[in-house]
């Protein structure tokens, strides 16, 4: 079985888009817009999968997407913690209905409704509520974890620090990784999915290097996503500031712990990816439908048909098979219990 570990629902019906930009209006007027003005009926749902992510599943010959909401469209700087949870509950609802309609080949994780600023300790504490409701009521088998809710101005302290601890505490309890991603970027100076993202995905994993967090909660599960951002082509770079700052060696201090998906789509980027990344640590994943959606003039093929690219590099089968599915399995331990098999 080949899973997809990154994928998004960034074709959802107009409506959802339509009622979050009613509902960052009517903060800024003073009011609340509720959830259940959104009406979206299971056939929009169907059109917009079976035309979309299934119809390309099928074309790339994957079979189940770890399926989360838009990671741009989190934006978790609009309005207050309660604006971040009215937002989360629609996005993961939604995501929820996908699974149930598609349930061999979707299955959910979750959106956290993170703040920037003074909100972010509530937020913490609602994002535990939020993660225990979809991974015990909704079936889901992961969340994403944004390191920046001030989306592009990094407002609030590093992955690391405790006020996230309660979120920890409860992914260890529930046995479900988080990915670690960013949202939309409102600082001009950093373009979202070509800086922002992979400048996140590089800052979280030095954060992570630095820290005792892995010692605090050694069965933590953490995915970098975008094949780590800037991290396997510097690894030379981390080792020795490791080195030099009396650390344990990065396959001691993180990779126990730390994962990266194979979002780079170049096929040389992910040669060097699984060449300098243990193939055990590494994940399939294409961000389908994702950020990147034209076809590659050199190959002639989407540049996320990642399965494309990776079929063309020499693996061992049993590499291959861990990446394709075998971690995935592993990293997400709830997916064993739905029964996932091969």
């Amino acid at each position: 079985m080949i899973i997809d570990c990154h994928g998004h629902f960034t074709t959802a019906p107009k409506a959802l888009a339509a009622w979050r930009e009613q509902q960052i209006k009517a903060f800024g007027e003073g009011v609340r817009v509720s959830p259940d003005e959104l009406e979206i009926t299971d056939d929009e749902i169907r059109a917009a999968i079976e035309n979309g992510q299934l119809k390309l599943q099928t074309e790339r010959g994957t079979d189940l997407s770890v399926f989360s909401p838009g990671a741009g469209k989190m934006a978790h700087h609009y309005g207050d913690e309660r604006t971040s949870l009215d937002w989360s509950r629609v996005a993961n609802d939604l995501i929820a209905r996908v699974c149930g309609l598609f349930p061999d080949r979707f299955v959910g994780a979750c959106q956290l409704p993170q703040s920037p600023g003074d909100a972010l300790e509530t937020s913490v504490r609602n994002s535990v509520e939020e993660l225990e409701r979809c991974v015990e009521e909704l079936g889901f088998v992961g969340c994403l974890l944004n390191p920046d809710p001030s989306d592009g101005y990094y407002q609030a302290p590093p992955l690391t620090d405790k006020v996230y601890y309660p979120i920890y505490e409860k992914m260890v309890e529930l046995d479900v990784p988080a990915m670690i991603h960013v949202a939309m970027s409102r600082n001009d100076a950093l373009q979202g999915t070509c800086a922002h993202y992979l400048a996140g995905d590089t800052a979280a994993f030095m954060q992570l290097c630095t820290s005792d967090l892995f010692k605090d909660f050694p069965e933590l599960r953490l995915v970098i996503p975008h094949g780590g951002g800037a991290v396997p082509y510097h690894w030379g770079r981390y080792r020795g500031f490791m080195q030099d700052k009396g650390l344990p060696p990065l396959e001691e201090a993180v990779l126990g712990n730390v994962f990266f998906d194979t979002c780079v789509y170049h096929r040389r980027g992910l040669e060097l990816l699984l060449d300098v990344i243990p193939a055990e640590n590494v994940l399939f994943a294409s961000e389908m439908i994702g950020a990147v959606r034209g076809v590659d003039p050199e190959t002639g093929r989407h540049f996320d048909d990642v399965k494309f690219l990776l079929d063309g590099i020499d693996m061992t089968d049993e590499d291959r098979a861990a990446v394709y599915g075998g971690n995935a399995l592993r990293v997400f331990g709830r997916l064993k219990s739905r029964r996932v098999t091969e």
